[in-house]
């Protein structure tokens, strides 16, 4: 927990610079104002494609169908909230990430190497990978929101997640090799976990949560380059300790 603590308290001292304001601010409007488009062309054809479709179709068989249509377009609005969202997140992951490594990196983290491949294509790749696994899951999971209690579960897991399998690999690529990053994400699953919860329910506050993508990143990235140094110190403590003993 204090490594998650010590990574947001960071990013929000961050806030202090304007050049960060426009990261966080960039892929929130770009997203916002695409997603708002679709939703007024769109979202009553998707709500109507929802009610085809089961459990919407049984509950409107039991006679039930102005709360089908409630649900459906909850689910409608949910569902534009959640691709907002993932495409603000891909938009922070592509192209704001790179620029947060190498500001934060080298003033706050500049005894850090960069011993890692800064890869454009394969940071896009891992992005895209996590966006059709998220999208995958979150849709595969749709008939469970009707359990009491889940609607709210499980899109906080998903985004959850989603925060982490893209951010946690985009803030160390630069920096960590391969052995490294899955030493250390062995060794932190849980922790980014949870980090991406914290965000993810940041991301359920009005307006504040657009900018929840990007903070994200932010955060990762400390968390991220905190652990690789960390990490990098505690090597070198046993190896000098290994050579005084030889």
């Amino acid at each position: 927990m204090v490594e998650i603590f010590n990574a947001l308290m960071r990013s929000l001292n961050n806030l202090q610079d304007r050049r960060i304001w426009l990261r966080l601010a960039g892929p929130a409007l770009a997203s916002l104002l695409v997603w708002l488009l679709l939703a007024f062309f769109a979202l009553e054809w998707f709500v109507a494609q929802l009610l085809d479709f089961p459990p919407l179709t049984w509950i409107a068989g039991w006679g039930a169908l102005w709360l089908a249509k409630v649900l459906g377009w909850v689910g409608g609005w949910l569902a534009v909230f959640a691709l907002a969202y993932m495409t603000a997140m891909l938009l922070a992951a592509i192209f704001i990430v790179p620029l947060l490594v190498n500001e934060i990196g080298a003033s706050e983290y500049p005894d850090v190497a960069r011993a890692g491949e800064d890869s454009l294509v394969a940071a896009t790749a891992n992005s895209l990978v996590a966006a059709a696994g998220f999208l995958i899951g979150w849709i595969g999971t749709l008939p469970l929101w009707l359990i009491p209690g889940m609607g709210l579960v499980l899109p906080i897991y998903w985004l959850a997640w989603l925060n982490r399998r893209t951010f946690a690999y985009d803030a160390l690529a630069a920096h960590a090799t391969k052995d490294e990053w899955k030493a250390l994400f062995d060794k932190h699953r849980g922790k980014l976990l949870l980090l991406g919860v914290l965000l993810g329910l940041l991301a359920h506050v009005p307006i504040i949560g657009l900018l929840a993508p990007a903070f994200g990143a932010l955060a990762y990235v400390h968390y991220g380059l905190e652990a690789l140094r960390r990490e990098r110190k505690g090597a070198n403590t046993v190896i000098e300790g290994e050579a005084r003993r030889l």
